[in-house]
C-alpha cells in the first residue's frame, strides 16, 4: 500500500485487521484522510514512519495501540482532525502537540492511559472545536487559560483526577454546547460564570467535590436540555427563576446532594422533562400538583428527601411513565385506583412511607410490571386476587412490614421470573402460592413473621441462584426437602419457629456457601448429620428446641468460622466434644437442656472471643469445673446449673471481669 502514491484516501476502520500498523503507509505522501480505526491494530515503531505533510484527518480509534504518544504525529502540521480513543496509551501528552498542531480542530484521547497535568499551553489549539480527553488518568487543575479557546463547541473531561476549581474562564466559551467534567476531584462552588455559556445544552459536573448553591446565573442556559450535578455537596433552594427557564431540559439529575426546601412548583414548566432525578436530598413539603404538566416524564425519583402529604391526584396521569420511585420519605394518603392507568410502568417503588389503605385491584392490570415495592407502611387488607397474573415479567416483589392479611395471590409468580420475593411482617395466611416452585431465577425470599399454613415439602423446587430464605415464625408443617442441597447459591436458610417436622437432610451438607442454617423450635427428630461439618463457611448454627438425639457429630470440628452455635432443648447425648475448643471465632455456645454426659472440656478455656454465653446446664455433666474457663474475659453469661458438678469453683474464674450473670445452681459443688 505503500506504493500507492496517487493515493489520496484511505479508510479500513470497522474490520479485523490485526498486527503493527506498516510504517510503509507514512510514505503516502498525498493522503489527506486516514482511518485504521476500529480494529485491532498493534503499536509499530514509530521511529520509521516519516511526516506525512498532506495529512489532515487521523483516526487510529479503538484499537490495541499502546506504550507512549505517536511521535511521527507530531510532525504531521496539517492535522484539523486525530483520534486516538479506546487505546491503551500511557505516559504524558507531549508538549509539541500543542505547539505543532495547531490547526487542529478535533482532539479526542478518550479512554487511554494518558496521565499527569494538562499542559497550560493546550490553549495554543486556537482552532479546536472538539476536546475530548474523557477515561485517563489525568490529575491537577483545569487550565486557565482554557477560556481563550474561543471556537471551543465540545469539553470533555471527565472520569479523571481533576482538581481545584472550575475555571472561570470557561464563561468566555460563547459556542460551547456541551460540558463534561463528571467523575473528577473538582471542588469549590459552581463559577456564575458558567451562566454566560448561553448555547450550552449539555453541562454534566456529577460526582465532583462540588459545594454551595446554584448561581442564579444559570438562568441563563435556556437552550440547556441535560443537566447532571448529581453526587456533590451542593446546597440550599432550588430557585423558581433557575427552574423556570429550563423550559428545554429533558434530564435533570441532581440526586445525592443536600439541596433543601420545597420543590418548585414551576417544574411543571419542563414540559420535555423525561428523567427528573432528585432523590436523596433534604426536599421537604408537598409534590406539587403541577408535576401532572410533565407528560413526556419517563423516569421520575424522589425517593430519599423528607416530602409529606398526600401523593398528588394529578400524578396518576402521567402515562408515559416508566419508574416511579418514592420511597424514604413521609408521605401520606392511599394509593388511588387512578394507579391503573399507568399503563406503561415498570417499576413502582414507595416503600418506607406513611400510606395506609388497602391497594386498589386495578393494579393487577399494570402488564409490564417488572418491580413493586410498597414495605414499611401502614397499608391493609388483602392483596388484589389475581395480582401478577397479567404482569409476567414481575421480577422484585415486596409488601414486608405492614398490616396486610388473606392469601398470596395464588398467580403471583404467574411469569416464573420472580427474584425477590418479601412479604415479612404481615398477617398473610394460607398456602404458598404453587408457582413459586418453578420460579428458579429466585435470589431473595422472606415469608417469615406471618401466619401461613400448609406443608412446605415440595413448596419449593430447585432454585440454583437463591442465596437468601427466611420462613421463620409462621405455622409451616411438612419436612425439609433434600432439594434444598441442590440450591447451591445458599448462604442463608432460616426455617426456625414452625411446626416442621422429620429429620435434617443430609443433602444440606452440600451447600458449602451457607453462612446461616437456622431450624430451631420446630418438631425435628432424629440425629445432627455429619454432613453438616462440610459447611465451613457457617457462621450461625441454631437448632435448638427440637427433638434431635443421638451424639454431637465430631464433624462439626470443621465449621472454624462459627460465631454461634446453639443446640439446647434437645435429646442429645454423649460428652461434649473436646472439638468444640478449635472454634477460635465463637462468641456463643448454647448445649443447655440436653443429656450430655461426662466432664467439661478444659480446653473450652482456649475460647478467648467467647463473649455472649457459655450455657451447658441442665444437662448430666459431672466432675470438676475446669480452671481454664478462667480464661474467658470476654464472657458475660456464664450457666453450669442442674448438672452433677462436684469440687470446688476455681479461684481463676475471678479474672473473668466481663461477667454479668453467673449460675452453678443444682449441681454437688462444694
Amino acid at each position: 500500500m505503500g506504493d500507492l502514491s496517487e493515493l489520496q484516501y484511505l479508510s479500513v476502520y470497522d474490520n479485523n485487521l490485526n498486527g503493527a500498523i506498516p510504517f510503509q503507509l507514512s510514505s503516502l505522501r498525498k493522503v489527506r484522510y486516514l482511518d485504521l480505526g476500529g480494529n485491532f491494530l498493534e503499536t509499530p515503531d514509530w521511529s520509521k514512519f516519516s511526516s506525512m505533510p498532506s495529512l489532515t484527518h487521523l483516526g487510529l480509534y479503538l484499537n490495541e495501540l499502546t506504550l507512549e504518544f505517536p511521535s511521527f504525529i507530531l510532525t504531521c502540521r496539517n492535522l484539523t482532525y486525530l483520534d486516538l480513543s479506546l487505546n491503551k496509551l500511557s505516559g504524558l501528552i507531549p508538549e509539541r502537540l500543542f505547539t505543532n498542531l495547531g490547526k487542529l480542530e478535533y482532539l479526542n484521547l478518550t479512554e487511554n492511559q494518558f496521565q499527569g497535568k494538562l499542559s497550560p499551553n493546550v490553549s495554543k489549539l486556537s482552532n479546536l472545536i472538539d476536546l475530548r480527553l474523557a477515561t485517563n488518568k489525568f490529575s491537577g487543575p483545569i487550565p486557565g487559560d482554557i477560556g481563550s479557546m474561543s471556537n471551543l463547541q465540545l469539553v470533555e473531561l471527565f472520569n479523571n483526577s481533576f482538581t481545584g476549581q472550575i475555571p472561570s474562564s470557561l464563561g468566555q466559551l460563547k459556542n460551547l454546547q456541551h460540558l463534561d467534567l463528571r467523575m473528577n476531584a473538582l471542588n469549590y462552588t459552581i463559577p456564575p460564570e458558567l451562566g454566560l455559556c448561553t448555547n450550552l445544552s449539555y453541562l454534566a459536573l456529577a460526582v465532583n467535590q462540588l459545594s454551595g448553591g446554584l448561581p442564579l446565573s444559570l438562568s441563563n442556559l435556556s437552550k440547556l436540555n441535560d443537566l447532571g450535578l448529581s453526587d456533590n455537596f451542593l446546597s440550599g433552594e432550588i430557585s423558581a427563576n433557575l427552574i423556570g427557564n429550563w423550559t428545554e431540559l429533558e434530564s435533570l439529575q441532581i440526586q445525592n446532594n443536600s439541596f433543601m426546601g420545597n420543590i418548585p412548583p414551576e417544574i411543571g414548566l419542563l414540559t420535555k422533562l423525561q428523567y427528573l432525578f432528585l432523590y436523596r436530598n433534604n426536599f421537604s413539603g408537598p409534590i406539587p400538583s403541577e408535576i401532572e404538566k410533565l407528560t413526556s416524564l419517563e423516569n421520575l425519583d424522589l425517593s430519599g428527601n423528607q416530602l409529606s402529604g398526600t401523593i398528588p391526584p394529578t400524578l396518576w396521569n402521567l402515562t408515559n411513565l416508566l419508574s416511579l420511585q418514592l420511597f424514604s420519605n413521609n408521605l401520606s394518603g392511599t394509593i388511588p385506583p387512578e394507579i391503573g392507568s399507568m399503563a406503561s410502568l415498570v417499576a413502582f417503588d414507595v416503600n418506607t412511607n406513611q400510606l395506609h389503605g388497602e391497594l386498589p385491584e386495578n393494579i393487577s392490570r399494570l402488564v409490564k410490571l417488572n418491580k413493586f415495592s410498597v414495605f414499611t407502611n401502614n397499608f391493609s387488607g388483602s392483596i388484589p386476587g389475581d395480582f401478577g397474573k397479567f404482569s409476567p415479567s414481575l421480577i422484585n416483589v415486596s409488601f414486608s412490614n405492614n398490616s396486610f392479611s388473606g392469601e398470596l395471590p395464588h398467580e403471583l409468580c404467574s411469569g416464573f421470573a420472580l427474584e425477590e420475593l418479601t412479604v415479612n411482617g404481615n398477617n398473610f395466611t394460607g398456602s404458598l402460592p404453587a408457582c413459586l416452585r418453578n420460579c428458579s431465577n429466585l435470589n431473595r425470599v422472606r415469608f417469615d413473621g406471618n401466619q401461613f399454613t400448609g406443608n412446605i415439602t415440595k413448596a419449593f423446587g430447585v432454585h440454583p441462584r437463591l442465596d437468601f430464605i427466611r420462613l421463620s415464625g409462621n405455622q409451616f408443617v411438612g419436612e425439609i426437602s433434600p432439594d434444598w442441597g441442590e440450591c447451591r447459591n445458599l448462604s442463608n436458610l432460616q426455617l426456625d419457629r414452625n411446626r416442621i417436622s422429620g429429620g435434617i437432610p443430609a443433602e444440606l451438607g452440600n451447600l458449602t456457601r451457607l453462612g446461616v442454617l437456622s431450624l430451631d423450635s420446630n418438631e425435628l427428630t432424629g440425629k445432627i448429620p455429619t454432613d453438616l461439618g462440610k459447611l465451613v463457611k457457617l457462621f450461625n448454627l441454631n437448632l435448638s428446641n427440637n427433638h434431635l438425639t443421638g451424639e454431637i457429630p465430631k464433624s462439626i470440628s470443621n465449621l472454624t468460622e462459627l460465631a454461634y452455635l446453639d443446640l439446647s432443648n434437645n435429646k442429645l447425648t454423649g460428652d461434649v466434644p473436646q472439638e468444640l475448643g478449635r472454634f477460635d471465632k465463637l462468641l456463643s455456645l448454647n448445649l443447655s437442656h440436653n443429656d450430655l454426659s461426662g466432664e467439661i472440656p478444659s480446653n473450652l478455656g482456649n475460647l478467648f472471643v467467647l463473649q455472649y454465653m457459655l450455657d451447658l446446664s441442665s444437662n448430666s455433666l459431672s466432675g470438676t469445673i475446669p480452671q481454664e474457663l478462667g480464661k474467658l474475659t470476654s464472657l458475660e453469661i456464664l450457666n453450669l446449673s442442674r448438672n452433677q458438678l462436684s469440687g470446688r469453683i476455681p479461684a481463676s474464674l475471678s479474672s473473668m471481669i466481663s461477667l454479668r450473670s453467673v449460675d452453678f445452681s443444682d449441681n454437688e459443688l462444694t
